[in-house]
């Protein structure tokens, strides 16, 4: 993937300057988080028609119809009130069904005999502040805990914005995720995903005795 407008630059509130990597905040809102995610399966995993199910909030922060025809999504019908929902279709017949409904799960896909079901959260990528790192953090368990508490239909992924804290905290997370059946992927700001997978069993340590 490489997309180059998932991102949104903003100033800093007075009490987060200083408090990051360059002079604006990169915001990758949770729509943009979804998104990114849907492309992925799309081009990625072999689907062919992704629904995401942004609410209003995620609505007035990222723009979902301007993205999308920015991406070669024409939008084919609409879908409830809001002037963003409905389906697009691209050229190639892959379509994404944008609904502002919830509780459906943030993106929702069929491929081949498995759903997959992802819930995703947003934050600022290039903070050091330590309350935006912790609602980093918070998104990432957030997201875990929803897919606990939904039943499992398939593939259940917990998507939340790659930093180098959400990728340690990942890694931690990944084997008790794994025992639950949760993956859990990492959305980069140009859109690429990384899979965290559980750490292969560490190797034994030279000289100890296998009896």
């Amino acid at each position: 993937m490489d997309f180059e407008d998932l991102v949104t630059a903003l100033a800093p509130p007075p009490n987060r300057v200083g408090k990051l990597d360059g002079a604006h905040e990169h915001h990758l809102y949770e729509g943009a988080v979804m998104v990114a995610y849907a492309m992925h399966l799309l081009r990625t995993q072999g689907a062919q028609d992704v629904r995401i199910h942004p609410d209003g909030e995620h609505g007035k922060q990222f723009d979902f119809a301007g993205w999308l025809g920015r991406q070669g999504f024409t939008k084919v019908s609409s879908l409830g009130s809001t002037a963003y929902g409905g389906v697009y279709r691209n050229p190639v017949g892959q379509t994404i069904t944008v609904n502002p409904k919830s509780g459906l799960g943030d993106v929702v896909a069929q491929i081949g005999d498995n759903v997959i079901s992802a819930e995703c959260k947003g934050g600022i990528i290039n903070t050091r502040h330590s309350g935006q790192v912790s609602r980093l953090y918070r998104g990432l368990c957030e997201t875990v805990g929803m897919l606990m508490a939904t039943p499992s239909q398939g593939r259940q992924v917990a998507v939340v914005p790659l930093t180098d804290d959400t990728l340690r905290l990942a890694e931690r997370l990944a084997p008790r995720c794994g025992l639950a059946g949760i993956e859990i992927a990492l959305v980069g700001s140009r859109g690429e995903v990384m899979d965290v997978k559980p750490a292969e069993p560490a190797e034994r340590k030279a000289g100890r005795s296998d009896a």
